[in-house]
């Protein structure tokens, strides 16, 4: 399990210091970026724990992994628009709820 987080992790800072040394001041997501950080922090610490079982903490990567990747393809485009962030923020809450939910069901690993 480490070894998958650990390599979508690696996949994620790469794919994102890439784009950032390409891209301009306007597709800049600091807050966006924060957000994912501290919701891989959260679920680093539910496998830790063992709030989390592999397969909700498989799902959580891989959702966390689909907003990164659409970040990405927002900011391709050279601009992040409001109505993208406005997106990316709701989609990031759906996820961070998700989160709560699989760290507070009961189930342990």
């Amino acid at each position: 399990m480490n070894k998958l987080f650990s390599g979508a992790l690696t996949l994620c800072m790469v794919g994102g210091m890439t784009v950032s040394s390409l891209a301009g001041t306007q597709t800049r997501t600091p807050l966006i970026n924060h957000r994912q950080g501290y919701q891989q922090a959260r679920i680093r610490q539910g496998i830790r724990s063992g709030q989390l079982t592999r397969g909700e903490a498989r799902r959580l990567e891989a959702r966390e992994g689909r907003i990164e990747a659409s970040k990405l393809s927002d900011k391709a485009s050279g601009h992040v628009t409001t109505a993208e962030r406005i997106r990316l923020n709701r989609r990031l809450n759906a996820a961070s709820r998700a989160i709560y939910r699989d760290k507070h069901n009961g189930r342990v690993r």
